[in-house]
């Protein structure tokens, strides 16, 4: 795919910002159009994430200009947003790639630019790092500036408040940009702010106000009058005491759509000493109607026309483990009042939406705020509430100390419904699920079970609910492999694996959702498969078995190989003295790059043809 730059005049001119910088101001108002149509032309042509890059183009454009990146550093939070920072600075030809195997990563990726100066995929990360590249360019002294760009839903995290609190007290020079793209402002309004925010960041302003701070300081009680006059004049225009109460000083709101205003007040910010906040407002999808009215829908997209009002409908598929989840969580709630589902603000992406509708008062969202999601929960689960919490493998690492602590600790009845456990395709290495079964299995108390396919995965979740203690459900993003669900619902025997096929000196104990590719490559050898269903406890009774009658064991996972299921396969053969040649499949120890579920598969070779591959190679 290409697009034809005559169409672009002047974002042309700008293919890094070096170039941008060139642009007499008077420009920037037709770049920043020129970078939302580019935007708008690329994304439905290669897919990705869309509406939040919408809402930060002027945004963007301003950054780049005034700020001599990429010295000066500018850091993105999470990085949805970030596709207009990759146009503009020199990655404008690559954008076709982006999200694809061997292309553009999908978020700031400093291995891919000097420009991306901090890697980001997780929430409310970029404050923190900031304040720290603050103080190294204090350290410096070569007048080094940073920036930290963070939206308010991120700024829901305890992490971002963490930072906020420290960066205060350290009074380090860095400018927050607070991008607010749920508050909307009037026009009025927003010119008010708009004029208010230039004149409280004007030389003339901050001359006075440190000039006379200096001169009072030895006058106490004038000095004390002053600085309280100052605090409530500015809370009669300005709704930013809570930061000032950290120690920072607050510029806005302001119009994050007018390229010109925000250029001259992040110009005027560059000389104010100290930690700066500048609340932008934004609108979320900015420029595409269809993105306005629903930035939900359009946060990330397929291949799309433009011109239509909808996006396209997806080919007719079986349905995703995250409706499964939904699906049970409401037939789980008709029989138990009891039942309370914690998100961490993934009600769509964890397929909570009916739920939330149907159940109101069982259903709480609490924000990107995962260790809060897992201690609310155990305080849930403490007083005698079902408490399931439905979140993302590559999110839950972020509770980790509360899911030893607050949960297994004291062997509260949680349930975990892990989503986009293992490969999760296009997001990369930031969103992998790789890592929940070797941090979960080590944590006593814990039981942990990986469905092969929809049905079990429904089972499995009615297991885990009725269990006295805590437990983890682990399934993919995507859709299963077309299993019948039954709607009545059984609990498992714990620790039960189930036999699928057998065959004879090689056996495949596989966990999870390769399944299909253990049969497939067992049927050309005359293997044994064993769907092993729990991680923990492992069906022991079968391995001891299956070391009878076998001399290669095979084990198959969608997960880091360090510290696995197929690890604690061979604890147990360790444990018992059983030798017997172990072979084991899963992912290798190392940070798996954006590509599709079967590219990724095949490339480690956890498809029938690399299970094959392997074994041939050690008989």
């Amino acid at each position: 795919m290409t697009l034809d730059l005559a169409n672009y005049p002047v974002l042309a001119l700008a293919n890094t910002p070096e170039g941008l910088r060139e642009l007499p101001q008077d420009k920037l108002r037709q770049c920043a159009d020129e970078l939302r149509q580019y935007l708008l032309a690329s994304v439905s042509q290669s897919s990705g994430h869309f509406a939040s890059g919408l809402g930060t183009v002027e945004l963007t454009v301003a950054l780049h200009y005034v700020y001599n990146t990429p010295y000066d550093r500018v850091i993105w939070d999470v990085g949805h947003q970030a596709y207009p920072h990759k146009i503009l600075t020199g990655r404008r030809d690559r954008m076709p790639t982006i999200r694809q195997k061997n292309g553009l990563h999908p978020f700031p990726w400093p291995a891919e630019s000097d420009y991306d100066t901090f890697a980001v995929g997780h929430s409310s990360t970029s404050i923190s790092a900031a304040l720290g590249m603050a103080v190294a360019a204090h350290k410096e002294g070569a007048g080094r500036k940073v920036v930290a760009v963070i939206g308010d839903g991120a700024m829901t995290a305890g992490m971002a408040f963490e930072a906020l609190n420290h960066g205060g007290d350290m009074d380090e020079d860095m400018v927050v940009v607070l991008n607010d793209n749920e508050m909307s402002i009037s026009e009025n309004v927003g010119a008010l702010n708009s004029h208010l925010a230039r004149l409280l960041t004007g030389s003339f302003f901050n001359s006075i106000r440190d000039g006379g701070k200096k001169l009072l300081s030895n006058v106490p009680p004038i000095k004390e009058f002053a600085s309280r006059a100052e605090e409530h004049i500015k809370g009669m225009v300005v709704p930013g005491t809570i930061f000032e109460e950290l120690g920072f000083n607050y510029i806005g709101p302001i119009d994050g759509h007018d390229v010109n205003g925000v250029v001259d007040t992040l110009r005027n910010m560059r000389n104010i000493k100290g930690p700066q906040i500048l609340h932008v407002v934004t609108r979320k999808g900015k420029g595409y109607e269809s993105a306005e009215k629903d930035p939900i829908k359009f946060h990330a997209v397929p291949k799309f026309n433009p011109k239509d009002d909808a996006l396209p409908k997806s080919a007719p598929s079986g349905p995703t483990f995250s409706k499964i989840f939904g699906d049970w969580l409401c037939d789980m709630a008709k029989q138990d009042p009891k039942l309370m589902a914690v998100t961490p603000a993934m009600r769509e992406g964890s397929g909570m939406v009916r739920f939330s509708q149907e159940h109101p008062s069982q259903y709480f969202d609490v924000a990107i705020a995962e260790q809060h999601s897992v201690t609310f929960a155990a305080g849930l689960a403490k007083e005698g509430q079902n408490a399931v919490v439905a979140i993302y493998s590559t999110f839950l690492q972020r509770a980790y100390d509360q899911l030893i602590h607050d949960v297994a600790l004291q062997n509260l009845p949680v349930l975990f419904a892990v989503d986009r456990a293992g490969i999760v395709g296009a997001d990369g290495p930031t969103h992998q699920g790789a890592f929940d079964i070797p941090f979960a299995r080590c944590i006593p108390n814990m039981v942990i079970m990986a469905p092969s396919d929809e049905n079990e995965c429904r089972q499995m979740l009615y297991t885990g609910h009725k269990l006295n203690k805590p437990a983890i459900v682990r399934y993919p993003r995507g859709t299963g492999c077309g299993a019948e669900i039954k709607q009545d619902m059984q609990s498992m025997q714990i620790g039960q694996s189930r036999t699928i096929k057998q065959g004879s000196d090689i056996a495949i104990l596989n966990f999870g959702t390769l399944l299909p590719y253990a049969i497939e490559a067992a049927e050309q050898i005359n293997a044994s498969v064993i769907d092993m269903r729990f991680v923990k406890p492992l069906d022991t009774e079968i391995i001891d078995e299956l070391v009878k009658k076998h001399t290669l064991l095979v084990t198959l996972e969608d997960g880091a190989i360090a510290g696995g299921a197929g690890s604690a396969v061979g604890e147990y053969l360790m444990a018992q003295g059983r030798m017997i040649r172990l072979l084991q499949l899963g992912l290798p120890d190392e940070f798996i790059m954006q590509g599709t579920q079967q590219e990724m598969y095949q490339e480690l070779g956890l498809d029938a043809a690399g299970i094959l591959s392997a074994i041939s190679k050690i008989q």
